[in-house]
């Protein structure tokens, strides 16, 4: 297919995409899910385990094999711009007083689910079909255990700006929570990584690649961005495409070094400075990463296959992940919380924002699919550990709203604010 007549493929693929997630959207909507877990769905009804499965003519039209690669790379740049807004949204959110608490409630809902998946595939891996041929059962056991270990950082401030919840104790804990977790587990990610390239010399690259990359960030692009802000002498759209630049250039060589394009992106939100000249740069790059994303639910929903299920294995063990992904974060989470101290519907909140893994794990499962680390199975049954975590997020919170409505404090003010789910 030639690029001539593969572009109308793509915008009609857009369309559909577009279409088909607002449609699922606004019916999840409907039942208290928030729009990315509409998203999720959509990109697997649209893959072969509903679209392909009744109608396998269409969807081979709509998505032909030359078609994917546009859809990836499109996708990717959604990813970009949505990491991008991730690391400039963490340190936006106020955790003042809570510092420990936070920590103790990350390292538990890093370490559990790390640990449980590690050894649910190493006791699995000889009945389940779980890792390509020529990977070490060790480095798909850890990319699970890190896949597992991952919390929806995006998704979660979602919720809790979209509540009104960003004062309460439990939205603070579980912002600041929620960050570190996602930050520790990309740098797990990057670990397991540079291990299944086999070799020392890629690992080398990636190792010394990203101590040059965080030099760079540090000394080069943090005061650069700053200047670029602050500087009367440009526009905003000038500061847009100045960062847009900066952006992908960032993106480009985490990828080049074998980091991946989406660490490139959240290190330098991280470096971007909290002005109001950044925050409408960002504010201006929203609305692209919205239309964007989708692009990549579908294609991680072209690549998701729930017929595999039909072998009684594969099933009981993505039955089993599901339970340790919940049991390891959620009560951990839990559980760390209240050796902290706190209240009972407080930690029930944080373990039920925590235990959501929505959008990262899927950018974590896309990236081991490419590295070869993960096959159609186990892809698939991390998919499903990705929505049922997230669809079940909001359910729990409106359980948790109903049998603890009490009134919790505000970290940064001290006066009393009622949660409201």
């Amino acid at each position: 297919m030639t690029p001539v007549e593969l572009a109308p493929r793509f915008f009609l693929a857009v369309v559909v995409i577009l279409v088909v997630c607002r449609g699922v959207s606004a019916l999840m909507r409907r039942v208290g899910q928030p729009p990315v877990v509409g998203e999720m769905v959509a990109g697997v009804l649209l893959g072969p385990s509903l679209l392909g499965l009744l109608l396998p003519a269409v969807q081979e039209a709509l998505f032909p094999d030359e078609l994917r690669p546009v859809l990836y790379v499109v996708g990717q740049i959604g990813l970009v711009l949505l990491m991008f807004h991730a690391g400039y949204a963490f340190s936006t959110h106020r955790s003042d007083g809570l510092a420990r608490t936070a920590a103790a409630v990350s390292l538990g809902g890093v370490a559990a689910p790390l640990l449980l998946g590690t050894a649910l595939v190493l006791v699995a891996a000889d009945h389940v079909p779980l890792r390509p041929d020529g990977v070490p059962v060790g480095v798909v056991a850890a990319f699970v255990g890190v896949a597992l270990a991952i919390t929806a950082f995006p998704m979660l401030a979602r919720i809790i700006t979209e509540r009104g919840q960003a004062g309460t104790r439990h939205g603070s804990i579980a912002l600041a929570s929620g960050a570190v977790d996602d930050v520790v587990a990309w740098v797990l990610l990057a670990g397991v990584l540079a291990v299944a390239s086999g070799s020392p010399g890629p690992a080398l690259l990636t190792v010394g690649g990203a101590l040059v990359f965080v030099a760079l960030v540090w000394f080069v692009a943090r005061p650069g961005m700053r200047r670029l802000m602050a500087t009367t002498r440009v526009d905003d759209h000038a500061r847009l495409i100045g960062t847009v630049a900066v952006l992908f250039a960032a993106a480009w060589f985490t990828d080049e070094i074998g980091l991946y394009a989406v660490f490139g992106a959240f290190a330098l939100g991280l470096a971007v400075p909290r002005v109001p000249a950044a925050d409408r740069v960002v504010a201006g790059l929203t609305p692209v990463t919205g239309v964007l994303v989708p692009l990549f639910f579908t294609y991680s929903g072209l690549n998701t296959q729930f017929g595999l299920f039909t072998d009684p294995a594969v099933l009981l063990f993505a039955v089993a992940c599901v339970v340790l992904a919940v049991v390891g974060k959620f009560g951990a989470c839990w559980a760390a919380a209240r050796r902290r101290g706190e209240p009972q519907g407080v930690a029930l909140r944080v373990a039920s924002l925590m235990n959501a893994r929505g959008l990262m794990q899927l950018i974590a499962l896309n990236i081991g699919l490419e590295a070869g680390i993960v096959g159609p199975a186990l892809f698939t049954v991390l998919v499903l550990v990705a929505l049922v975590t997230t669809i079940m997020t909001s359910p729990l919170l409106t359980w948790v709203e109903r049998r603890h409505p009490a009134v919790e404090p505000t970290p940064d003010v001290g006066e009393p604010v009622r949660a409201t789910l």
